[in-house]
């Protein structure tokens, strides 16, 4: 079992950066893809930013592209997320997810483990 606890939500001027982090508890962190997902109020979760096991392949919704970055450290059983240039679009609420198997992936659905969320908000 994989517990997660996510941090580095806050309130942040438009145009300004966020490093969120995921803390994952257990000893076969490195088995699992781990990805980020937001929801806004009203609206339904959605995708972010996804990393395979060995950090070696990555992916992101359009929204975000080229704006965050995803990494993770298997020594230290953490990911983070990288996110500039924001948004008030990007107002949401931030959960990190584990997937076992390793394999990076987009749908929710296959993610096995999530954290408690940590807010982010975007004035503009």
């Amino acid at each position: 079992q994989v517990q997660l606890v996510e941090s580095g939500g806050g309130l942040v001027q438009a145009g300004g950066s966020l490093r969120l982090s995921c803390a994952a508890s257990g000893r076969t962190f490195s088995s699992y893809a781990m990805g980020w997902f937001r929801q806004a109020p009203g609206k339904e979760r959605e995708f972010v930013a996804a990393i395979n096991w060995s950090g070696g392949n990555t992916y992101y919704a359009d929204s975000v592209k080229g704006r965050c970055t995803i990494s993770r450290d298997n020594a230290k059983n953490t990911v983070t997320l990288q996110m500039n240039s924001l948004k008030p679009e990007d107002t949401a609420v931030y959960y990190c997810a584990a997937a076992p198997g390793g394999v990076a992936a987009l749908r929710s659905g296959v993610y096995e483990y999530w954290g408690q969320g940590t807010q982010v908000t975007v004035s503009s």
